[in-house]
């Protein structure tokens, strides 16, 4: 196969196969914000080690003592470094590090985390470029685009892209190369990683005479055209990373591409890679509701068993709140939905209620242990009663998935909409035998699946878009006490609104092994936004995602095939009101101020910027020290999660 005419000096300088028996080394950079290292980390590594003869690994940031372990059983060296410069400067300190060795190697290959794999083999790879006379290649590599879209100005050259870099000896040892690094600049951002080095590495070494080449060159002649658009084919055509980008970039700029990445997980899978290893990372590391969208994870599911094995039951519990007892034999049916054997709790917040619930359940042929439980006090609702009321036998070790339900009839709302609601909880949690089967089936297929529940709820209900409502300051403050670092949502949280949910019970851990006091929720009163009841609704993914479980939402087909049209309908009224694609009409909002809840302070910060932008940058600071306001007030209304952080 012939280079790459870009890639090709109009002069080129002799160059030389990989040499049979040849030694290569790896300078690999990782960035972990936490410091435990992703098990898809040492998964590449040990498939990378027989091509390799030494592994640097370079850290920028600190490593905790079990991120350290997992590095040294799968590198020969690992340098940990201040987190600065990207891996740009990670790779300079790196070969800063191994210059004195540097001559025992024919071959170098920069690399950093940023993709996961091999998907398809290494070994394929390198046969194909050891046999290439060649300075320097590169796994893929990106067009050119005028203007450059970072400065605005010249352009952004063709280049290889510098998550994977291969450089030769006789390219090590040259005064350019050596120069190169010498002289490379700060970089304090991402745009300066690609203008200070992704951008000119390329051009800057072909320019000098030095011969490069790509093992996957790109498909089609645009300027969009790199791993995140085109991963699908990339991996088709044998190659064996596959970016993380794909699974983390902004779900509406991959709708404008009409990229869909569960494609790109389910061919990751077809060719074998582990998706489990996706999957634990995103959840850590991504939005929930970002990921949610990026790998498409509503599952729609049908009324016939089509997944269940018998043969592998899950060790079930229901966990029931039922403040109404005439809801129990209602609520009673929907559990016997379930496949097999289940135990069930009740809690209730009084004696009397209990009697009455106990008396529907003696009516009632049961499928395992049951039992009553009387609460000391009914504040935080079903969220109290969970996690204090229930907090014995969610740590009990004896179940393998609980199934949180309550009974349900939202008073404060209309009736008509009160009852949607809890139509559409209880009809996407156990529409059906066969349709509550294939939910616990998904809990039976995939080991990190930590939560399962009904989609967020918008007929009726003006969620889109708000739903922290004025929650996320007192969210944000017990994710810090908790120790939840997963990344928060920015317009809406993804969270089991209404507060039914399939759970493992290790992937509720953070929540229940917090010792919770009813008087941690307020009585009746606080039961309202920025309440701790209602700030716990919306955290169960975030903490299942810190300890690397993700979130699946599910629905039934014929609530999809309702409340899709409705949707799509009141999306199109919107879009209609603003130019371009919906990417594009989201710019378009956002340039004109950050939008909050529809409050005074918005359509003022809309109204300047449209009328009096010279004011704007004045006022910012104002908002911003609004928005701390904001945050105090939280604490200072809510002192126990003050005093927790």
């Amino acid at each position: 196969m012939t280079a790459t005419s870009e890639l090709i000096p109009a002069h080129p300088r002799p160059a030389s196969p990989f040499p049979e028996g040849g030694r290569r080394l790896l300078v690999y950079v990782v960035y972990d914000p936490r410091g435990d290292i992703e098990e898809y980390i040492p998964y590449a590594l040990r498939a990378l080690r027989p091509h390799v003869s030494h592994i640097l690994i370079v850290v920028n940031g600190a490593l905790t003592e079990a991120g350290r372990a997992k590095l040294a059983a799968v590198g020969d060296e690992v340098l940990e470094r201040e987190n600065r410069g990207f891996d740009i400067w990670g790779y300079k300190d790196g070969l800063d590090h191994m210059q004195a060795r540097i001559d025992e190697f024919d071959e170098v290959v920069i690399a950093n985390d940023t993709w996961y794999g091999p998907v398809r083999p290494f070994s394929d790879v390198f046969d194909q470029m050891d046999r290439r006379e060649v300075h320097f290649w590169g796994l893929t590599d990106h067009a050119r685009v005028e203007p450059h879209p970072f400065t605005q100005t010249g352009y952004l050259p063709y280049h290889l892209q510098s998550y994977w870099v291969a450089v030769r000896r006789d390219m090590l040892a040259s005064e350019e190369w050596q120069s190169y690094w010498r002289d490379l600049p700060e970089m304090t951002s991402y745009s300066d990683a690609v203008v200070k080095h992704e951008g000119v590495f390329t051009e800057h070494f072909t320019q000098a005479g030095f011969v490069g080449d790509v093992a996957f060159p790109l498909l089609v002649d645009s300027p969009e055209n790199y791993p995140v658009m085109y991963a699908r084919q990339l991996l088709d055509a044998g190659c064996p990373t596959l970016k993380r980008r794909a699974f983390f970039q902004w779900p509406p700029f991959l709708d404008r591409a009409a990229v869909v990445s569960r494609w790109t997980m389910d061919t990751a899978e077809k060719y074998g890679y582990p998706v489990e290893l996706i999957y634990a990372d995103m959840a850590r590391n991504v939005a929930p509701r970002v990921m949610n969208a990026g790998a498409a994870l509503l599952s729609v599911l049908p009324d016939q068993d089509v997944s269940y094995d018998p043969q592998r039951p899950l060790r079930t519990v229901v966990i029931a709140h039922i403040f109404y007892p005439e809801m129990t034999a209602e609520m009673m049916d929907l559990a016997d939905r379930l496949p097999g054997r289940y135990d069930l709790v009740v809690t209730t917040p009084e004696a009397e209620r209990a009697a009455e619930i106990q008396r529907h359940l003696d009516e009632r042929e049961l499928r395992g242990s049951a039992q009553v439980r009387v609460l000391d006090s009914n504040n935080g609702r079903d969220q109290g009663a969970f996690l204090i009321g229930c907090r014995d036998v969610l740590l009990s070790g004896d179940y393998d998935l609980v199934v949180k339900i309550h009974s349900k009839k939202t008073p404060q709302d209309a009736p008509a909409v009160g009852a949607h609601f809890k139509e559409q909880q209880f009809g996407n949690m156990l529409h059906s035998e066969g349709y509550a089967a294939n939910v616990v089936a998904l809990f039976q297929k995939e080991e990190g699946l930590g939560l399962a529940y009904p989609p967020m709820v918008h007929l009726g209900h003006p969620t889109l878009g708000h739903g922290w409502w004025e929650n996320k300051p007192g969210f944000a403050e017990w994710c810090r006490t908790l120790g939840i670092r997963v990344p928060l949502d920015d317009a809406s949280p993804l969270a089991p609104y209404g507060s039914m949910y399939f759970a493992r019970p290790e992937a509720l851990r953070i929540l229940v092994d917090h010792e919770w006091s009813y008087d941690d929720f307020g009585d009746a009163t606080a039961y309202q936004d920025g309440g701790l009841a209602h700030i716990l609704e919306r955290m169960p993914s975030y903490a299942a995602g810190e300890l690397r479980f993700h979130t699946r939402t599910i629905a039934a087909a014929d609530y999809v095939s309702q409340s899709y049209p409705a949707l799509s309908y009141n999306l199109d009224q919107i879009s209609a009101t603003v130019p371009g694609s919906t990417m594009e009409q989201i710019q378009i909002l956002k340039r004109l101020g950050e939008w909050d809840y529809g409050t005074s302070r918005d359509f003022g910060r809309m109204f300047v910027t449209l009328h009096a932008p010279h004011l704007r940058d004045r006022l910012k600071g104002l908002y911003r020290g609004s928005e701390r306001i904001r945050g105090v007030l939280w604490r200072l209304r809510h002192p126990s999660a003050w005093r927790r952080g």
